[in-house]
C-alpha cells in the first residue's frame, strides 16, 4: 500500500510540474518547489521575497510551485521539474539519493551566525490537560504514547517523522516488550500495533491541528513551521513543559482553534533545512551567483527574509541574533543519514 501510494504521488508530481523547464540553461525561468509547510497563502509575500532575490541574482523569472505533499516536492527537484527547492534535511537526502545531481546550496545559520547552532527543534506534544500522565518528577516521560492515537507529518519529514520515530524506537526498544521495535512499526496503527492509530498531517501545521482538534492524542511537529500561529504562555521555549497557545488571529489552518493550548513533552534539536538545487538544471556560474546572493548582507538584513521577532510579517525565518544564510556541503547532513542505519 505504501509503495503504491508513493508511486501514485510520484505520478502526481510529474503532472503537477509538467511544463517546467527540464534544463534551465536554455530557459529564462527558474522553478522553485516549496514543501507544504511553506506553501500556505499566509507565506505568499515571504516566498515572493525569495523570488525577487533569485531573479536579481540570475536575471531569470522565478516560478513558485507550492505543494500539498512532501513527496511531490522531493520528486520535483529529483526529476528536474524544479530547479531549486526548500527541503528538510530528510527530504534533501531522499532527493539526493534519487539523483546525486541534487545538492545543497545554503542553510540558515543559528543565532551565532555560524553552523555550530544551526538547528531547529522537533517537538512531541500533547493537549494541555493531558500532560499530567507524562510527568516524571521534574521532567517528562514518553511511555504513555504507546497505544495512543499519534500524528506524524510525513515519512519524508525530518523533524516530523525521522527524528521522532528514531527517538521513540531508541527509547522503547530498551524495554523487553518492545525490544524488536523498528521505525516501520510506527508507520501504521491498529490492533497489535505500537500506536492505536497513526495520522499524517502532510505539513507541520497539519500535524499540530491533528493534535489540537483532538484527532490525535500526541503529535510530532517542529517549532519553526508553527511559530507564526502560536505563542508561548508558560515555561521556556523549546523545552519540555513549555505551554503554547494558538494566537487569536492565527491564519489557516489554526483559525478555527484560537486559544487552544498544548504542552511539549519531548524536544530534540534537528539540523536546519537547506535550499537545494538540481545541478543538471543550474550551471555552476548560476550557482555561484545564487550563493553570493543568498549569503549577502542585503539578504541577511532583509526583514522579510529574516523577520524580527515582534514583526507582524509572516516569514519563513526569524531574526533573534546574527542569523544569516551560509553555504553548506552534502556531508553536513550525515548525522541525519545516520538515523537510518
Amino acid at each position: 500500500m505504501k509503495r503504491t501510494l508513493t508511486f501514485i504521488l510520484s505520478l502526481i508530481a510529474v503532472t503537477v510540474f509538467a511544463g517546467c523547464s527540464a534544463n534551465s540553461a536554455g530557459s529564462g525561468k527558474l522553478t522553485i518547489a516549496w514543501l507544504p509547510n511553506e506553501s500556505g497563502a499566509d507565506l505568499d509575500a515571504a516566498r515572493e521575497e525569495f523570488g525577487k532575490m533569485i531573479e536579481e541574482a540570475t536575471g531569470k523569472k522565478v516560478e513558485h510551485k507550492t505543494t500539498t505533499d512532501y513527496i511531490i516536492a522531493v520528486e520535483a527537484i529529483a526529476n528536474g521539474n524544479a530547479d531549486l527547492a526548500f527541503l528538510g534535511p530528510q527530504g534533501y537526502i531522499e532527493a539526493h539519493d534519487k539523483n546525486n545531481k541534487v545538492l545543497p546550496l545554503v542553510v540558515p545559520s543559528g543565532k551565532s551566525g555560524t553552523l555550530d547552532d544551526a538547528v531547529y527543534y522537533s517537538w512531541l506534544a500533547v493537549k494541555k490537560g493531558n500532560e499530567v500522565k507524562y510527568k516524571d518528577d521534574d521532567g517528562f516521560k514518553i511511555d504513555p504514547i504507546a497505544a495512543q492515537k499519534f500524528s506524524f507529518v510525513s515519512t519524508s519529514s525530518t523533524s516530523g517523522f525521522k527524528v521522532p520515530s528514531s527517538g521513540i524506537v531508541n527509547y522503547f526498544s530498551k524495554m523487553d516488550s518492545y525490544k524488536d521495535l523498528t521505525s516501520d512499526d510506527l508507520l501504521e496503527g491498529g490492533s497489535g500495533k505500537f500506536f492505536s492509530e497513526v495520522l499524517y498531517g502532510n505539513s507541520h501545521q497539519g500535524s499540530a491541528v491533528n493534535l489540537i482538534s483532538g484527532k490525535a492524542d500526541a503529535a510530532a511537529f517542529c517549532d519553526t513551521c508553527v511559530n507564526n500561529y502560536i505563542e508561548l504562555v508558560e515555561g521556556e521555549e523549546n523545552r519540555p513543559g513549555a505551554v503554547y497557545k494558538v494566537k487569536d488571529n492565527a491564519d489557516e489552518p489554526f483559525d478555527a482553534y484560537p486559544g487552544e493550548q498544548f504542552v511539549l513533552i519531548s524536544v530534540t534539536p534537528v539540523l536546519n533545512s537547506p535550499f537545494v538545487v538540481n545541478t543538471d538544471n543550474i550551471s555552476q556560474a548560476e550557482m555561484d551567483k545564487l550563493i553570493e546572493a543568498f549569503t549577502s548582507d542585503k539578504v541577511t538584513n532583509n526583514e522579510k527574509i529574516f523577520v524580527p521577532k515582534n514583526s507582524e510579517f509572516s516569514g519563513i525565518f526569524t531574526k533573534s541574533g546574527d542569523e544569516k544564510l551560509l553555504k553548506v556541503e552534502d556531508e553536513w547532513f550525515n548525522p541525519i543519514r545516520e538515523l537510518s542505519k
